[in-house]
């Protein structure tokens, strides 16, 4: 998650340092409660769709992938209105990508 300082803190006074962990704290728990989430989303529409989910199979999921999430660029937090009103994004099907997920 160091994405801009290559894993180092580059701020000389603890106070900052502090600050920078605290942010990089709540940049991991988000990512990780966003993809507890929607793996729990991904995990109930494999069973509507009849799959037979392993518990030895979900042992084996973690929340602490992050090769999804955009860290640079532009953002836009302007949300669907479904999304405000407390619905959950589409869910995407791994076909729709060109590469696999690492």
């Amino acid at each position: 998650m160091f994405h801009g300082q290559r894993g180092e803190l580059r701020q000389r006074y603890r106070e900052s340092q502090e600050n920078q962990l605290g942010a990089l704290g709540l940049v991991v728990n988000v990512i990780v409660l966003w993809n507890t989430l929607y793996m729990e989303s991904v995990l109930q529409y494999l069973r509507q769709q009849g799959m037979d989910i392993r518990p030895e199979d979900m042992e084996r999921l973690s929340p602490l992938g992050h090769i999804h999430i955009q860290m640079l660029g532009r953002f836009f937090f302007d949300l669907p209105e479904s999304v405000q009103l407390g619905a959950m994004r589409f869910l995407r099907i791994a076909s729709d990508f060109d590469e696999p997920f690492s």
